[in-house]
């Protein structure tokens, strides 16, 4: 039985999101139709050196998905071991995304990590549309990074935010 202080209708999306891409945003909006709350956890991950600090993640996040009227999602930065930060907000669920088969593997191993650290907490895997399918964080930066066009792989103002992070 699970305990009694966790809601399985909260379900805990976390990333970098540095940035946040179409992609994120579609698995976003789908999950807010299958869960009460979803909480996008941006993690502060200073070790990865993101591109953007965590303040402007936090609101390209909230400005995209407030944008596209996605319903009954908060974003929120957390510094902390997931497993502290899901129990902190009583969740029962942590959402992740998968790509590509190749994610499946260091997925599989980090949902079995969790299960470990916070074992009535389930972790639910979702695929993203197929058109976003190939759009990682990573290949969006590279791009705008050598003054390419992301503006098909991210919200106009994530683009715009690109365009000046890497203006030489």
């Amino acid at each position: 039985m699970p305990a009694p202080d966790i809601d399985y209708r909260i379900a805990i999306y976390p990333g970098t999101f540095d940035p946040l891409t179409n992609g994120h945003t579609d698995l976003v909006a789908r999950a807010s139709k299958m869960f009460g709350l979803v909480v996008v956890a941006i993690a502060e991950s200073p070790h990865k050196k993101p591109a953007f600090s965590l303040d402007i993640r936090i609101d390209l996040c909230r400005h995209v998905l407030g944008e596209a009227g996605v319903g009954n999602v908060e974003v929120v930065g957390f510094d902390c071991l997931l497993a502290d930060f899901v129990a902190q907000r009583q969740a029962g669920v942590i959402l992740r995304g998968l790509r590509a088969v190749s994610d499946f593997e260091y997925e599989f191993q980090l949902a079995s990590m969790n299960r470990h650290l916070a074992k009535d907490v389930e972790t639910v895997f979702l695929t993203p549309d197929e058109k976003h399918s190939f759009i990682s964080s990573t290949l969006v930066k590279e791009i705008a990074r050598l003054g390419g066009d992301v503006r098909k792989f991210v919200h106009p103002r994530v683009a715009e935010a690109l365009k000046v992070r890497y203006a030489v």
